[in-house]
Formats: structure tokens, C-alpha cells, sequence
């Protein structure tokens, strides 16, 4: 915490951070998930989903944003770490969670297809693997959940426009 709020409203000032990442995914029309990474009350990476622009299924927010935080902390081990995301990540980016032994994830809305922090599957209690972290779900959720809705509502939209 940083002095100026609870811990709660930190989470919600970072979380924001996040959605800023979601909303220029948004723009370069990609579904609209940001991420950032803070170590030691410092945001230290931030992305957004590149699927598309990157022909890289891997390009997720939390993925990419967990990559340049090991590059710029100069280490792969990201204990001391908490990351920030809009949606709550799939068993890959849960797993490079695990495997990067970040500390904390905070997440805006749940995925109900392929949530991997609670919702299908909860990598991140799971007493087989290496590593736990904490899980502090549904931050901004609906500001969230409001952003995964418009994108795709209006990507329907444009559709029917292009059909016959």
C-alpha cells in the first residue's frame, strides 16, 4: 500500500492502469484485455492483447506484460510481484503465474470459458504445483465485463453489415 487509500483502493487506481491497456487493444481492434505488473509499488510492465497484430497465440495481456517484467527486472522469478488484469487469465497465463512465482493477481471479471483463477480451474491454490498466490477477483469488474461486452456487440454489428 502506498499510504493514500486502502488496499482496495489501490487495486482500483492499478486496475485502471490495466483497463487504459484494454481500451488500446480495443483500438488496434483487439479484444480489449490489459495488463500491468507492479513489483515494489512500481508498475514495471504494461501490455495489451496482440493476437491479431502478432499472429502469436500467446500474445495475451498478463503473458506478454509477465515477459517484460522479467526482462526489465532482470530475473525470472517475479516474487514480490502483483499482477493486474481485466480478465481473469486462462490455465496458460495462470500457469506462467505459477512458474514465474508472482505473489499476488487481481482481476476485473471473471471467465466463465476459460477462467483459470477460480471460476473453471483454480491454478493458483493448487496443492500439486510448485507455487500459490493470492487471488483478489472482480476489481472494476463490471467497467470490465462493460468493455468485453461493447467490443463484441459491436464486432456483431459490423458482421451483419458485411453479410449479403
Amino acid at each position: 500500500m502506498d499510504g493514500c487509500g486502502t488496499e482496495a483502493t489501490l487495486d482500483e487506481r492499478l486496475m485502471r492502469l490495466a483497463l487504459d491497456e484494454a481500451r488500446a487493444a480495443a483500438d488496434e481492434g483487439e479484444v480489449p484485455i490489459g495488463a500491468i505488473v507492479v513489483c515494489d509499488g512500481q508498475v514495471v510492465a504494461r501490455a495489451h492483447n496482440r493476437r491479431e497484430a502478432d499472429a502469436d497465440p500467446s500474445a495475451h495481456a498478463e503473458f506478454t506484460a509477465l515477459r517484460d517484467a522479467a526482462r526489465a527486472l532482470g530475473r525470472w522469478r517475479l516474487t514480490g510481484c502483483t499482477v493486474y488484469v481485466t480478465l481473469e487469465p486462462c490455465l496458460m497465463c495462470a500457469g506462467l503465474m505459477v512458474n514465474a512465482r508472482v505473489d499476488r493477481c487481481v482481476y476485473g471479471a471473471a471467465d466463465p470459458k476459460a477462467g483459470a483463477l477460480g471460476t473453471l480451474y483454480d491454478v493458483s491454490h493448487d496443492p500439486r504445483l510448485n507455487h500459490e498466490f493470492e487471488v483478489v477477483p472482480g476489481v472494476l469488474a463490471d467497467e470490465s465485463a462493460g468493455m468485453l461486452r461493447g467490443f463484441f456487440r459491436a464486432r456483431r454489428v459490423q458482421s451483419q453489415k458485411s453479410m449479403p
